[in-house]
């Protein structure tokens, strides 16, 4: 298993963005919301848990997923939002440790918004924050998912505060900067793990 650095941060502080900038410089990313996605695609045992246990008036025509009905449904029930976590995360946590172990990269980089907030810190050696003041997580989102505001303060209300996420971090990027700068600042942080990933053992696995 290579020396992992877990990418965390809130709903619209632009994970995916600084993610993808490190793809650029040849990190392997590993990303629990794409693996998520996966595991309720059409022929995954999960997706016809779900559609057992929620009714199929969740899965479309096509037979894929209504990700946006299932996200209304466990956000206004906590009880079956438990449900759906005891049935995922589990499985999330054995690929994400699959992909990690694949990876070939001086580090891998595990993209997921519910690091803190699930075990899956506990797969990693170092967290970088992507850190944003909750009025620019509002709007960021509001604009990105064209969900109105009440939606999107509910899951930034479901997450982690933004302060405990704060103290938990090894690295923090504040992404409320100019966007212009953030390769120059994604290329001082790689540079940072590549040498945290070369003299430091991965212990977290």
């Amino acid at each position: 298993m290579p020396f992992v650095v877990g990418l965390t941060g809130g709903i619209g502080s632009g994970k995916t963005t600084v993610a993808d900038h490190f793809a650029r410089l040849g990190i392997a990313l590993v990303d629990t919301d794409l693996i998520a996605r996966e595991l309720v695609a059409p022929g995954e045992r999960a997706l016809a848990q779900i559609v057992a246990h929620f009714g199929e008036t969740l899965q479309q025509a096509d037979g894929t997923l209504d990700r946006a009905a299932l996200r209304q449904r466990v956000f206004a029930q906590p009880e079956e939002r438990r449900w759906l976590e005891a049935l995922l995360h589990p499985l999330i946590r054995q690929r994400t440790r699959e992909r990690l172990r694949a990876a070939t990269s001086p580090y891998a980089l595990l993209v997921s918004p519910l690091l803190l907030e699930t075990d899956q810190h506990r797969l990693v050696d170092h967290i970088l924050v992507i850190d944003l003041p909750v009025e620019q997580q509002l709007q960021r989102t509001m604009a990105r998912d064209d969900n109105d505001k009440e939606q999107v303060a509910a899951i930034i209300a479901s997450q982690i505060e933004r302060q405990q996420r704060l103290a938990r971090a090894d690295s923090v990027l504040d992404n409320s900067r100019s966007l212009a700068t953030l390769p120059q600042r994604v290329a001082a942080l790689d540079a940072y793990f590549r040498q945290l990933a070369a003299t430091t053992p991965a212990t977290h696995h």
